[in-house]
């Protein structure tokens, strides 16, 4: 990301942002609500457009609509806060679906790759069930399945955990976790800072619409330098 501008409206949300993420690099955002943080991870992939500057994903700039936006959205999975699975289609169909459309993989193939997925992520024995029938912990993970169905470059999550209950946010942070050991490169979302601590290669800490400091999570969470950093920190590690 170069330069990134966006507005709604008279607000600034996103004020010049530079971000690279490396291949296999894993990097989490922080910062407090407003700061600009869904805006930025839901730029990535167009879900909402820029007023300037320039976003490129692994050296192709991102286009503005159209085919080639399909194809570049199939290479960048991502994950929300609420679940966005098809209710009428059962588990198995959610993760087939857009590898059988998109990716034209034979139906045979779809299914013995989403199966793999979903056994994955601990929920295979769930495959003939629908949404509503899972819970909120067991829906993000068929969630993430489906992304990984598409074989992706990179994944974004969008605090993935936000709308779960406690119990069931390990389930979730311990598939993430899985993928961070495999190499796939992330950008994520989130205000769960034991995942952060532990899970992150770099830290990037936002305010305001705007990237205030970027640091490894060791160096971040100890000796944090700006002092919108110290006072986030502050309320949130005191709790």
């Amino acid at each position: 990301m170069r330069g990134v501008n966006k507005f709604f409206g008279e607000l600034h949300v996103l004020r010049d942002i530079n971000l690279d993420v490396q291949r296999g690099e894993v990097v989490v955002v922080l910062g407090p609500s407003g700061s600009g943080k869904s805006t930025l991870c839901r730029t990535i992939n167009r879900l909402e457009t820029i007023d300037s500057g320039t976003i490129e994903i692994d050296g192709q700039p991102l286009p503005q609509e159209g085919r080639a936006l399909a194809r570049l959205r199939s290479d960048v999975g991502m994950v929300f806060q609420s679940f966005n699975l098809f209710a009428h289609k059962t588990i198995l169909e959610n993760v087939t679906l857009a590898p059988t459309l998109v990716r034209k993989v034979g139906k045979d193939q779809a299914r013995k790759t989403a199966m793999e997925l979903l056994d994955r992520v601990g929920v295979a024995d769930q495959a003939d069930k629908y949404p509503a029938q899972l819970s909120g912990g067991q829906q993000q993970r068929v969630a993430i399945a489906r992304s990984l169905a598409m074989n992706p470059k990179v994944m974004l999550f969008d605090e993935p955990t936000s709308a779960l209950d406690p119990e069931m946010i390990n389930e979730v942070l311990n598939v993430m976790t899985s993928l961070t050991k495999e190499g796939m490169t992330m950008l994520v979302v989130t205000h769960e800072m034991g995942f952060a601590r532990g899970a992150a290669d770099r830290v990037v800490f936002m305010a305001d619409g705007a990237i205030v400091e970027s640091a490894a999570p060791s160096e971040f969470f100890t000796n944090p330098k700006s002092d919108r950093a110290k006072d986030f920190l502050g309320k949130i590690l005191h709790h």
